[in-house]
């Protein structure tokens, strides 16, 4: 029986029936970025209303922290949280009608590529570029958590110096992209990729994320980079950030490669966790 996995992004809420790599059935709808927590469960438990008893186990990931069934925001400007966190494990597992295995997006995302994807059985870090920037990283066939399910956000880190404590996603993702090159989303950037001022913005961006490429590199030294999201896999920026790092010997060259499972890496890798789950309980 399949999983009923959810990804509630910064831009789009998929809800899935997913058969170990295989989705059986899907259904999306763009996430209502000011509506609030509670309207975003709500939603997400409308759209899969009528497939409760067709799956066995509920998987959820989300953008930010979730930490002891408490959602809480890293970067309000990816997703507007309460400052005080949202009990999502309460309330989604209410909504959805179960408990449920609840991990951040990149990191469910990096073991769905780990055991189906571009790192398959290797030591890998997945980058997502998206509305914001984050990572997931498997080694030693594990994936890593960390003190309070921290490890990964690499889009939280100080991206500069000089007192500047901006995180690095809001010099380098899909939103800045946008604000950098004066247009409504970063799609538009991308469908204007011509003129001047978004070419400046996509490519200011591939820099800074190949220099992100360099550093967990050097930090982890993992066997590939898998990159992700809807920046990291829209058309030309990874080339780009290929381009940015070729010239690097080959101890100091990471591997990258394009994510395989696209955006449903989440959640084929949330199902693979919650099915795990319920296997352990029984």
């Amino acid at each position: 029986m399949p999983v009923l996995a959810v990804d509630l992004g910064g831009t789009k809420t998929l809800v899935a029936l997913v058969d170990g790599a295989d989705i059986v059935a899907r259904r999306e709808v763009a996430t209502g970025r000011n509506t609030g927590p509670a309207a975003w469960v709500a939603g997400m438990a409308d759209l899969a209303h009528d497939w409760r008893g067709r799956h066995d186990g509920i998987g959820l990931t989300v953008t930010g922290l979730v930490a002891q069934g408490l959602w809480r925001p890293l970067n309000p400007e990816t997703l507007p949280l309460p400052a005080e966190g949202f009990p999502l494990a309460r309330e989604a597992e209410a909504a959805l009608g179960g408990p449920a295995v609840i991990r951040n997006d990149a990191q469910a995302a990096a073991w769905g590529e780990y055991l189906h994807g571009a790192g398959q059985g290797r030591d890998m870090v997945f980058l997502t570029v998206s509305t914001g920037i984050g990572a997931g990283i498997v080694l030693n066939g594990q994936l890593v958590g960390g003190r309070f399910g921290l490890a990964g956000h690499a889009g939280q880190m100080i991206a500069l110096p000089d007192g500047d404590d901006a995180p690095f996603e809001d010099m380098a993702s899909g939103r800045w992209i946008a604000r950098k090159a004066g247009r409504p989303d970063a799609r538009a950037v991308f469908a204007g990729a011509d003129d001047p001022a978004c070419a400046e913005a996509i490519e200011t961006s591939a820099q800074r994320v190949s220099r992100l490429c360099r550093n967990l590199q050097f930090l982890l030294a993992p066997e590939v980079i898998v990159i992700g999201g809807g920046i990291g896999l829209a058309p030309g920026y990874l080339p780009r950030v290929r381009a940015i790092l070729a010239p690097l010997d080959p101890i100091r060259h990471p591997v990258i490669e394009p994510a395989a499972l696209g955006g449903d890496a989440g959640v084929i890798g949330i199902a693979a966790l919650a099915a795990a789950q319920a296997r352990a309980e029984y």
